[in-house]
Formats: C-alpha cells, sequence, structure tokens
C-alpha cells in the first residue's frame, strides 16, 4: 500500500561550505519504515542549496568551493542588491547554478546513492546559519 512521510531537518551551518547530511536522510528513511519509492529533499532557502557529489575525498569538496568563489565573486560594486551583506548576491547566484531539490530513489529502505555519493548542504553564507531542509518519501 503507497503512503508517504514527512519532515524537516534542522541543520545548523558554520558558515559557507559543503556539508554532508547523507546520514541524517539515510537515518529518517529507515525511521519512516518504507522500503521502496522517492525521496524528495528541499532546502527552503535562497542563499543555500542541495548537490550530490563525491563523499570520499575531501578535495572534491575543496576544489568545488573553489571553483564557485572564483565563478561568482563577492564584489559588492558587481550587484544592486548588497542591503544583506557583500556574500548575499553571490550567495543567491550560487543558489540559482546548483540545485535546491533533489529526488533520490528509495531501495531497500534507503536512499539509493552511488559508492561515493553523498547528499550535500551548500552553504552560500560567511556566517552560520540554521537551514531547513524538508523530506518527502513516498512508497511502501
Amino acid at each position: 500500500m503507497l503512503t508517504q512521510d514527512q519532515t524537516t531537518l534542522e541543520i545548523s551551518t558554520t558558515g559557507q561550505g559543503l556539508l554532508e547530511i547523507t546520514d541524517q536522510v539515510q537515518s529518517w528513511i529507515i525511521q519512516t519504515g518504507i522500503k521502496t519509492g522517492q525521496v524528495t529533499i528541499y532546502c527552503r532557502h535562497t542563499s543555500a542549496s542541495l548537490t550530490i557529489q563525491e563523499n570520499a575525498d575531501p578535495d572534491v569538496v575543496l576544489d568545488l568551493e573553489t571553483f564557485f568563489a572564483r565563478l561568482v565573486e563577492e564584489n559588492p560594486s558587481l550587484y544592486r542588491h548588497t542591503a544583506e551583506g557583500p556574500d548575499d548576491m553571490p550567495a543567491h547566484i550560487r543558489a540559482a547554478l546548483t540545485d535546491v531539490s533533489l529526488t533520490i530513489p528509495v531501495t531497500n529502505g534507503r536512499a539509493v546513492l552511488g559508492t561515493w555519493q553523498g547528499i550535500y548542504l551548500f552553504e552560500h553564507r560567511h556566517a552560520p546559519h540554521h537551514r531547513q531542509i524538508t523530506l518527502h518519501l513516498i512508497g511502501e
């Protein structure tokens, strides 16, 4: 019988960077008892995003952070929206270039990820933030 469940993860960031949330997502899926289905992971913010990336080599995360810092400059002279600080508009742009929602199959009560894949919250602001990530699982 098809069923669904939903929750919100409260994630505290320490500032800009990628924070792996795979374990929190997998733990919640297991708690639902749903074995087969699909989980949607949604970031409820405009200055943070989600991504699936390699979680085996920490250099991947560092290279991604370095790349996005070069790609989207934190130069207030480039933007009109500067009221919330020099990192705010670049954070919005970085979030627009990445994902705010991920959909992942669930099999045997776990999100189906590749051997080296992890789910990450990508914080684009310098200051620590409390982020809300909504999870919705549908299946049986």
